[in-house]
């Protein structure tokens, strides 16, 4: 392939999804049908792609570190970090290569950006990332690395972090959040927090369909949407900060909502990019 032809190659582009409830899409829910929705939303997401991704970064909600770390293990165990589900949901596999060059060259690139970071070769892969991507990748045949959170969940530090990382999209690497959109435990189930959820899904939807200049604002001060921090409780706001870096990794691109439902009284959403 020419440089010409490379060059016009679609991007691929920056995702934010849910990863549900723990390993919710493995197992009996009351109501049965609670995640059906955004279950088959991400078994369908794959076929969205302009050509099957070379390698996956997966911005987990459960990784918090003190700098930025990347997992760099040839074959990294799950880490089944949900508790009370049940026996066979700690049985799960999901048998994806780790990708050692890739997180040499996330650490690299990084810091050249000033940002410390670092591998992690002991580190395994968390629910945020094989739950979902059970559904969305099944035959595990894609090498894949988990970048962490910083653990300020500084929004500003964060979408930092995906604009020196958007080259990767070139590289035909699908860098993807994953956390959810409304994340309250205390709240779920509750009736009162529907409108609550409706009216932080509205703000945050418009924030990331805005002018990117104007995205990065918003996102940056998403503390100042309505019922933010009755949807993101404070020091628990590690499901929403992975938007940030894949709207940073968006670079110029335009982002979208992609999905929404209404689970356990909430709304949940998904969004894109690119």
């Amino acid at each position: 392939m020419s440089a010409t032809t490379a060059s016009l190659r679609e991007k691929m582009p920056t995702w934010f999804i849910p990863h549900g409830g723990g390993p919710c899409f493995f197992m009996d829910w009351n109501p049965p049908d609670a995640w059906n929705r955004m279950a088959d939303f991400l078994r369908n997401l794959g076929s969205t792609l302009p050509r099957k991704p070379k390698a996956i970064v997966m911005v987990s909600a459960h990784w918090l570190e003190p700098h930025m770390a990347v997992t760099s293990g040839i074959k990294p165990d799950l880490i089944y970090d949900y508790y009370g589900f049940p026996p066979h949901t700690y049985e799960l596999k999901y048998p994806a290569p780790g990708a050692p060059a890739l997180a040499d060259q996330i650490v690299q690139t990084l810091s050249a950006a000033a940002i410390p970071s670092a591998t992690d070769g002991q580190r395994g892969f968390d629910h945020g990332m094989f739950i979902p991507l059970k559904l969305i990748f099944p035959q595990a045949n894609i090498p894949v690395v988990q970048l962490s959170l910083h653990h300020s969940l500084d929004p500003a530090r964060h979408l930092e972090v995906g604009r020196a990382l958007q080259g990767l999209r070139e590289q035909d690497v699908l860098i993807i959040g994953s956390g959810m959109s409304f994340h309250n435990m205390r709240a779920y189930g509750n009736p009162q927090f529907g409108p609550v959820s409706d009216g932080f899904d509205d703000w945050l939807t418009q924030a990331v369909e805005s002018s990117p200049q104007e995205r990065d604002r918003l996102l940056t001060n998403w503390e100042q949407a309505p019922g933010a921090r009755l949807c993101h409780p404070p020091r628990a706001e590690e499901h929403l900060i992975p938007l940030m870096t894949v709207a940073g990794a968006a670079g110029s691109d335009a982002g979208r909502k992609v999905f929404s439902d209404r689970v356990l009284e909430t709304t949940l959403s998904a969004f894109t990019f690119g």
